[in-house]
């Protein structure tokens, strides 16, 4: 029996999926107050282990803390430290950062504070109808045989931690699942954590019987693996306005047939988003429900321990096996740049200025825009082929690097269970290799038959990471896998060394340290000047107020004179909640903004006067009780000459009824 002090001491220290508050605060969905096109990788760990220390001393450090991220596009941005991710928000937004650190911090340390015995168990289960490659073609160029072994193009397999204690309670459940969240494309102008994120509060329902999201003991997680090339929009791609395929290799349409974009089983973003949570969540709901069935599950058992290093990739040089050529080919690492099709986007979510993925020629006015803000050198073009560069990233670096070149590698090891951390987000082959290269130094360094979990966008972003044969295609993956075609070789190289040196116990150099930026993050976005409201009509004053009753699958919606919401981000606190009368004198909260059934929407009505409007929407969900209800909204104002001030607002109270 693996102690569950030593368990959540593993938690506290991989924090895997940003589990616990940081996922309740963060991941579960909102609409927000803008939009960020930014992936969802965790903030730069150095400054979480800053705060674990100031209170645990060196329990926690950069080589036993790892932070997962949960993938979204649909999450505010400006919280990474490179200005390439950062650009779509206009910057560092030290509110967010701030935010995502503090999130972090209390989900481990009341990880740490919360430690009991108990015991670890893994399953796995097949869930179809969830995933498709958006790359197809790409994959095919692996080798015939190797995609013999496996019967889809994608990972339909589910991987499930269970947590229990002493007396089989079951504390919470994590699961390794590939997919991008990117139900919610990108016309999407609020905030959520997409699919994933709908997932883990459809599975924390399910265990913290009549609580609002983020309150009760379970935690249910869904956690990134090796989801470069997967999309949950598994109708796949269409020409937006004649319906017809798009092109297999550009993924382009014809003149006047629209732009090229992949659809959910739902006949909306929001209805795709809820079909594929649910088909997430029930496969790990099958697991849960039947792990008392010794052939669904096996106990984890054995020692905990981990390595650490820091990989400089552009100076990488080694040495990988070529199996079709079967000899040793050098290897070595690139500054890191991005590809024309890198601008093409996905069939998730097409990008502009008529680019196309599977772009291997480069274009003499793009060139000209690229050199102006910095040159690729000669040695980069070479280095990169067949990409043609069209960001010549790694040498830009005003006002700070626009991407990193240091990466953390990290693995994790309960008993026989390796967790790979892995920096970026590998594409299906490339995970399977990789998974397939550590269990089986593993067994070779002298250990035992060793499963392994990808746990991808850990600790660092570096974008993508495709197969070698993969990055010839130079799809959007493959444009994308910043430091040249040897960036998956490298990875494998890495991984095999920290595996030995781990199974050994043998200590490795600590590699170079990134560097530290933080004092010249640059932001455009302004902050709040002031808010302002109608003479006669105060802040929390109620300009729509709900009808008298509603039925089942009805929307209720109220609109609120508002402050800002960036005034208070409302950490582990609610913009509003949604209550039911109990008796004369009580009401209690049924919804909160971190409700599915909730929308949350900011308006600016004026901009020189400072006006804003909040409207919210609930929409009456088939299991809600009958009974008198009333929304109340909660926010800050900040005066014109100056502070920060509290109000808050209730609507009139209305009905819901069964018919």
């Amino acid at each position: 029996m693996l102690c569950h002090r030593n368990t959540y001491y593993l938690l506290s220290l991989v924090t895997l999926c940003v589990s616990g508050t940081l996922w309740r605060c963060c991941s579960a969905y909102q609409v927000g107050v803008g939009r960020a096109d930014s992936t969802g990788p965790p903030v730069e760990i150095h400054f979480v282990v800053k705060r674990l220390q100031a209170r645990y001393g060196n329990v926690y450090t950069t080589d036993n803390v790892a932070l997962s991220g949960t993938h979204t596009h649909a999450g505010p941005g400006g919280f990474l430290m490179h200005l390439l991710y950062d650009i779509s928000i206009l910057g560092f937004v030290p509110q967010t950062f701030e935010a995502l650190v503090q999130g972090c911090y209390l989900s481990i340390k009341r990880a740490t504070d919360n430690m009991v015995d108990g015991k670890i168990f893994l399953s796995r289960t097949t869930i179809l109808n969830v995933n498709i490659n958006r790359s197809p073609t790409s994959y095919l160029r692996n080798p015939d045989e190797e995609r013999a072994q496996y019967e889809h193009d994608v990972d339909k397999e589910l991987t499930q931690l269970r947590f229990v204690d002493v007396d089989n309670n079951l504390l919470g459940a994590f699961n390794w699942y590939a997919v991008h969240a990117t139900s919610m494309n990108n016309t999407n102008k609020l905030v959520s954590s997409d699919n994933v994120g709908y997932a883990a509060l459809l599975l924390e329902k399910e265990y913290n019987t009549n609580k609002v999201p983020g309150r009760g003991k379970f935690v249910g997680a869904f956690c990134s693996s090796n989801l470069g090339d997967v999309s949950p929009n598994i109708m796949g791609p269409k020409c937006s306005i004649s319906g017809n395929e798009c092109d297999l290799l550009s993924s382009k349409c014809p003149p006047k047939e629209g732009e090229c974009f992949a659809s959910g089983p739902g006949r909306d973003m929001f209805e795709s988003t809820e079909i594929i949570a649910t088909r997430l969540a029930d496969g790990a709901l099958r697991l849960l429900n039947a792990y008392s069935q010794e052939s669904t599950s096996r106990e984890i058992v054995g020692e905990i321990s981990f390595i650490h290093q820091f990989v400089d990739m552009p100076n990488y040089n080694g040495s990988a096996y070529n199996p079709l050529q079967r000899k040793l080919d050098k290897i070595r690492g690139c500054q890191p740049a991005m590809g024309y099709s890198f601008a093409a986007g996905t069939t998730d979510g097409p990008g502009a200025f008529n680019f196309e993925q599977g772009t291997l020629t480069d274009n003499a006015m793009w060139n000209a825009v690229r050199d102006f803000i910095v040159p690729p050198t000669q040695e980069d073009i070479n280095c990169h082929s067949p990409k043609p560069i069209l960001l010549a990233t790694g040498r830009a670096t005003f006002p700070y690097e626009w991407q990193p070149k240091i990466v953390a590698t990290q693995l994790l090891k309960i008993g026989d269970l390796i967790i790979a951390a892995v920096p970026g987000e590998l594409t299906t082959m490339a995970g399977r290799r990789v998974r397939n290269k550590i269990s089986a130094v593993a067994v070779a360094t002298g250990g035992k038959d060793t499963e392994v979990i990808i746990a991808g966008l850990s600790n660092i972003y570096s974008s993508y990471i495709t197969t070698p044969e993969e990055y010839q295609a130079q799809r959007y993956e493959a444009a994308s896998t910043i430091f040249g075609p040897h960036t998956h070789s490298i990875y494998m190289d890495v991984y095999e060394q920290l595996t030995k040196a781990m199974i050994r116990d043998q200590p490795l150099p600590p590699g170079p340290a990134p560097p530290y930026m933080n004092d010249r993050m640059l932001s455009m976005n302004t902050g709040v000047i002031f808010d302002g409201h109608p003479i006669g009509k105060d802040f929390g004053h109620v300009k729509l107020q709900p009808h008298k009753s509603y039925q089942i699958n009805e929307t209720v919606k109220v609109t609120f004179i508002a402050g800002n919401p960036r005034n208070n981000l409302f950490h582990e606190k609610t913009y509003f909640v949604v209550e039911r009368k109990i008796n004369e004198e009580r009401w209690k909260i049924s919804y909160t903004d971190a409700s599915w059934e909730t929308k949350f929407i900011w308006e600016r009505v004026h901009l020189i006067l400072g006006f804003s409007d909040i409207h919210i929407h609930w929409t009456i969900g088939p299991n809600t009780l009958p009974g008198e209800y009333r929304i109340r909204h909660f926010g800050n104002y900040k005066y014109i000459l100056g502070g920060i001030f509290p109000y808050e607002g209730v609507s009139n109270s209305f009905i819901v009824t069964e018919d």
